[in-house]
């Protein structure tokens, strides 16, 4: 998969090579995956109104996939690069201005151009594709919101079930919660309100994955998913299964022993030497605070003179929950590909 286009450019979109021929596809298919992406009016989120409506221009026929290459398109119509012409010369701290300057001596200051969080509408649309592939072969890619500016929900096991997937996905911020959820809301409103934003935690859950995927020794599935997720520009760290508590643990404590049923339990997060297990893959994406702050920042410009500053427009105040369909895309690209490669691996 590979995305194209910038924020506030025409339009963006992914480009998707080696899916199979004859799965069946519509605009629809992947339309209720970017809805969910999209700003809904929510505590957490942008006013900026984009439909993000999807065209699909190839790979595509009479209602199924092709085996060509699938193009994909989502066109901008709500930007507006005004808002930014005070900052073009400016290093906004958080953002990536100085590193793409550095990288490619130029940059495009338009709502940061490609290292803008719009591009994950693309991966959103591609990941629509690829998790309506997996679902055919029964694995199923769920996230929700677990902790917000510190603020996390009731611990204990998820069970996954439709009612399950139902209530988190009518919920505004992706939270299955309620209490936390409230609590959430309140903290992401005092902070819009003080100018400043939150980082959070997102948790995805893959069930229904078989045992066998993953490709020793330098393409583990672990590695290929936190590859995936890191991507994401918000994301600042990775855990799968009991993830960092580990080190504070003894090996009688981590290992995932098995009886005459199967595994008793699950620490290394439905993954071990980098091949799945059969159990549920357990994954967190830490995110950090959306740079945009609307509060005074010292940086420097383009010709090293020293700066103050405060940025306006409409941003979001938290990237969860907006980045949670974001996280599932991911996965569903990561794990089709493994999918895909087991096949050729053995008869």
């Amino acid at each position: 998969m590979t995305t194209w286009g910038e924020s506030h450019g025409p339009a963006l979109g992914a480009l998707i090579d080696g899916c199979p021929a004859g799965l069946s596809l519509s605009v629809e298919d992947i339309q209720e995956v970017l809805d969910r992406r999209r700003p809904s009016g929510q505590v957490a989120s942008t006013t900026r109104a984009e439909k993000d409506e999807v065209e699909i221009l190839s790979g595509v026929f009479e209602g199924d996939t092709t085996g060509t290459p699938i193009s994909l398109m989502i066109r901008n119509h709500d930007a507006r690069s005004s808002s930014y012409e005070e900052l073009k010369d400016l290093f906004r701290p958080g953002h990536g201005d100085y590193t793409y300057l550095q990288k490619y001596g130029l940059r495009d200051w338009r709502g940061g151009g490609r290292s803008s969080g719009r591009e994950t509408a693309a991966r959103v649309a591609a990941g629509a594709v690829a998790a309506k592939l997996i679902g055919a072969a029964g694995i199923n890619v769920v996230a929700y919101t677990r902790n917000i500016g510190g603020v996390e929900i009731s611990s204990g096991p998820v069970v996954i079930t439709e009612s399950w997937i139902k209530k988190v996905r009518q919920n505004q911020l992706y939270c299955p919660d309620e209490t936390a959820a409230a609590a959430m809301e309140e903290k992401l409103a005092a902070t819009r309100a003080e100018g400043d934003t939150l980082g959070g935690m997102v948790e995805i859950i893959v069930s229904g994955c078989p045992a066998g995927l993953g490709e020793p020794v330098f393409e583990k599935m672990d590695a290929a998913l936190v590859a995936a997720l890191a991507s994401i520009g918000s994301v600042k760290a990775v855990e799968i299964g009991d993830g960092i508590s580990v080190a504070a643990k003894k090996g009688s404590e981590v290992n995932d022993q098995m009886d005459e049923s199967g595994f008793v339990k699950n620490s290394a997060g439905g993954i071990l030497a980098g091949i799945t297990t059969g159990q549920d893959i357990i994954l967190r994406a830490w995110c950090k605070p959306i740079p945009s702050i609307a509060r005074p920042q010292h940086t420097r410009d383009v010709n090293g003179r020293l700066q103050s500053f405060t940025i306006r427009g409409r941003h979001d105040i938290c990237v969860i929950p907006r980045i949670v369909p974001v996280c599932e895309a991911m996965v569903s690209l990561v794990l089709a590909d493994h999918w895909l490669r087991q096949k050729a691996v053995r008869l």
